[in-house]
């Protein structure tokens, strides 16, 4: 484009315009690389004066198409400038009245044209939210609210799911044509499900008004119905409406034999669920194509908060234990998923029986044993294991159960020689430090009052200091010399299933851990002790000599931590 006109146009003077067209008439027909003329670019910039020279000095610009195949009506309405609509609108009237009316695309009028996306100037205006452009489009054009683009979009199913309340309006108050609202097979869905979508309460109320009952359930191209958008939005509002209008929408299945609330708990839509279920308690009944409920969906699905919400509102233990075409219960596909929320979940209500076996005769206790032989277990699936078998035990006694599928011969076989030879090295240092300080009980610092059998240093309170820290590292390490006692009586060498043993490991691990902390504690008790024994009996005599052996005592620990810190 000539870079004067190009100024001119994006500036908006008339008079350069004028100026320029008086010098070199054919100058507007130059286009930029795009394809856009001077009037797409005074169009899309709102100048309103200068579009109306420029379409006095050549009218045919009117229908000009650039690379995208808009005109300047298209421009103007995506951006929304109303003056320069109404001008471009005007002057298409009298382009329509002087045209032949036949099928090409030119001769259709700019209202009328589409571009390469097949949107005609009312798409671009209710796609970018231009309400006001939109009305004075389809006041010049009312049949334009039902042309389809290549997306076989209309601008009612655009404008439903904006929102433009009075565009949709303006669209259905003219004549209903039932073919225009019937999706073809390439049409995703309809103004409906897109008002759904977008939750335009108004605008759902409104279609729904404006649509005959039988048509109320139609279907995307998945078989989705509007109630099934509903579902998945978690509008409990838009689904109480919905209801209202045809309540069989909640017994319709897609593609996927799913009804709105299997959609809802693959959603985690609480809200949707509660006003679904209030109003059609039997649709918790309903399969999809795997045969499961929406119990299993919830699980499958991760929404915890589906899963309660449906525990709470549905109340046939029937239904809360139904099996699927491969016989898992919920509790089945939450264990083999390792779901450990849904799982103790669901165990934590009485109605869902552990003891179902599905078609390969696994329990879902079983299922993690299964599981246990290839895998590593973390600590919340052991945590589960143990609760699905405590809860076997309680409830399925007279039920044949599978049993573990493996055993292992014994810990010590299994790798456990190591931990134990660890363990028993912890024990022997608790025994010492637990035989000294016995011993330091009765060989008081100081010695004893032979008169009266009381320490001479009673009084003092290094004493009671050396008194405390000796009680606190004997105690401890009692503790730790006498709980693998009891233990190990407790613990008889069986045979362990994988899971079993996995639990025994990680609870020795435990006891080894707690036993080095309090062989620790019973560590520093002693050095405590034995400084406060040392300023009892040397300081008084020679003060150097014991703060001496103090200092070095105190700094055992800093040099046992700084040789470890090298090692690491």
């Amino acid at each position: 484009m000539d870079p004067a006109l190009h100024k001119a146009a994006v500036q908006g003077s008339v008079a350069s315009l004028r100026k320029l067209v008086a010098e070199r008439p054919g100058i507007l027909g130059s286009k930029t690389p795009h394809g856009n003329t001077a009037l797409h670019i005074a169009a899309e910039i709102g100048h309103a004066g200068f579009a109306e020279e420029v379409l006095g000095a050549d009218y045919k610009l009117l229908a000009t198409r650039n690379a995208d195949g808009d005109t300047p009506l298209h421009l103007a309405a995506r951006v929304g400038k109303v003056d320069v609509v109404e001008l471009l609108l005007s002057r298409a009237r009298a382009w329509s009245a002087e045209q032949p009316q036949d099928s090409h695309g030119s001769e259709q009028g700019p209202v009328l044209m589409a571009n390469k996306a097949g949107d005609t100037p009312l798409h671009e205006a209710v796609k970018h939210g231009r309400s006001a452009v939109a009305l004075l489009l389809l006041a010049a054009q009312p049949s334009l609210g039902h042309a389809l683009n290549v997306k076989q979009q209309s601008p009612l199913h655009i404008a439903a799911g904006e929102g433009l309340t009075d565009v949709v309006a303006k669209i259905i108050g003219q004549p209903w044509v039932h073919e225009r609202f019937v999706p073809s097979d390439s049409m995703s869905s309809t103004a409906l499900h897109q008002a759904v979508l977008g939750g335009h309460i108004r605008v759902v109320e409104m279609l729904l008004d404006a649509t005959p009952h039988e048509q109320i359930g139609l279907t995307d191209s998945s078989e989705n119905n509007a109630l099934h958008y509903a579902a998945q939005k978690n509008n409990g509002r838009m689904v109480k409406l919905l209801l209202n209008r045809k309540m069989d929408l909640a017994y319709k299945r897609n593609r996927d034999l799913q009804s709105p609330l299997h959609v809802a708990a693959s959603y985690g839509s609480t809200e949707a669920m509660v006003e679904l279920l209030k109003q059609c308690p039997d649709v918790a009944e309903m399969v999809d194509s795997n045969g499961r409920t929406a119990f299993h969906v919830a699980v499958t699905s991760g929404k915890v908060d589906a899963l309660k919400c449906l525990l709470k509102q549905v109340r046939p233990e029937e239904i809360v234990n139904r099996v699927d075409h491969q016989g898992n219960t919920p509790l089945h596909l939450a264990a083999a998923l390792s779901s450990i929320k849904s799982a103790l979940l669901l165990l934590k209500d009485r109605r869902v029986s552990p003891c179902v076996l599905n078609r390969d005769g696994q329990s879902a206790r079983s299922l993690i044993e299964k599981r246990a032989t290839t895998e590593e277990l973390d600590t919340y699936e052991m945590y589960l294991w143990k609760k699905l078998k405590k809860s076997e035990g309680s409830r399925c006694k007279n039920v044949p159960l599978p049993p573990p599928p493996a055993s292992y011969r014994s810990r010590r076989s299994q790798g456990q020689a190591a931990g134990h030879d660890e363990f028993n090295v912890t024990m022997l240092v608790a025994t010492l430090i637990a035989t000294v300080s016995f011993a330091a009980t009765f060989t008081m610092p100081g010695g004893y009052n032979q008169t009266e059998g009381t320490a001479i240093h009673g009084h003092k309170a290094a004493f009671k200091i050396f008194v405390v820290t000796n009680t606190v590292a004997m105690c401890s390490s009692i503790v730790v010399v006498f709980c693998p006692t009891m233990w190990a009586w407790r613990e008889r060498e069986w045979e362990r299933s994988p899971v079993e043993h996995k639990v025994y490991q990680l609870s020795w691990s435990r006891r080894l851990m707690w036993s080095r902390r309090l062989t620790n504690v019973a560590f520093l008790a002693m050095l405590a002790s034995f400084m406060t024994a040392v300023y009892i009996t040397v300081a008084p005599t020679a003060r150097w000599p014991a703060y001496l052996v103090i200092a070095i005592v105190a700094s055992t620990p800093i040099v046992v931590f700084l040789t470890l810190w090298e090692e690491m």
